[in-house]
């Protein structure tokens, strides 16, 4: 995963901070909705409009999806099979 240096991160701290706060006071059933829209925008925004960048913004989010579940997702698991027994 390329994360980005740690001296790197101060300059997005404030923004997703605050975008964070905004994104969580919806309600819940509302809040993918919101969260697909940014993180639609943000992409849209980023990359132009060919083939090429629609396929490398489908990478990058197919890798975030990747990571999300490494990271997050799968130790989750794990705690939930060591309170509950496996399968």
């Amino acid at each position: 995963m390329p994360y980005i240096v740690q001296e790197d991160r101060p300059q997005y701290e404030e923004v997703l901070d605050q975008l964070i706060t905004l994104l969580k006071s919806n309600p819940p059933e509302a809040i993918d909705g919101h969260l697909n829209y940014v993180v639609t925008r943000i992409i849209k925004g980023i990359y132009p409009l060919r083939y090429y960048h629609i396929n490398k913004a489908i990478g990058v989010l197919e890798c975030i999806k990747m990571e999300f579940y490494r990271r997050v997702a799968a130790p989750y698991e794990d705690t939930k099979i060591d309170q509950n027994g496996d399968v």
